[in-house]
């Protein structure tokens, strides 16, 4: 077994657990076991072992978006120089405007997504981010609409629900 598979799920139980985590992190382990059929012991050493192991890097709180918060997206593709491309991703890493960055083959290198209140807020940080030394050229898109995300819409499902069962609990 090689060391990367050794850090992966191991099994089905793996999946359905982290399917549980990733509808909710805070669920108690209590709830999962009791949903998965499962001792509460064996979920508790088995979240354990996936932290250790860093399949679990960690938990996220996600904010529902407010409709009255209109934000506009770009898309930027770069491309960058290989050797450094470490630096890059820790300088980008400061921006909280960038949502998204995939390593991508072809033509260009990364591909970000990148949301803001205002064109003219996108307009700097495009322009700081191709100065950045390393950054070869960039290419940007504005997003003109989102016909669906099924991320962002099983989130804020995710989220209603989980409102509504605490508000449920408090009212009755």
């Amino acid at each position: 077994m090689t060391e990367r598979s050794s850090k992966w799920l191991k099994d089905d139980l793996d999946r359905r657990i982290v399917r549980e985590l990733q509808r909710n992190a805070r669920e108690s382990t209590t709830n999962i076991a009791a949903r998965l059929n499962v001792a509460r012991t064996t979920i508790h050493e088995r979240i354990m072992r996936m932290e250790k192991d860093g399949v679990i890097a960690g938990y996220s709180v996600v904010l529902s978006k407010n409709p009255s918060e209109e934000s506009i997206q770009v898309l930027v593709l770069m491309e960058v120089k290989q050797q450094e491309t470490r630096k890059i991703l820790r300088r980008l890493g400061q921006y909280a405007e960038i949502r998204l960055c995939l390593s991508i083959n072809g033509e260009f290198d990364l591909f970000l997504s990148i949301e803001a209140p205002r064109i003219e807020d996108l307009d700097v940080v495009v322009d700081e981010i191709a100065e950045i030394p390393g950054v070869v050229r960039t290419k940007t898109f504005v997003v003109f609409g989102r016909r669906f995300d099924r991320g962002y819409n099983e989130t804020a499902q995710r989220i209603a629900a989980q409102f509504m069962d605490a508000n449920t609990q408090t009212d009755g």
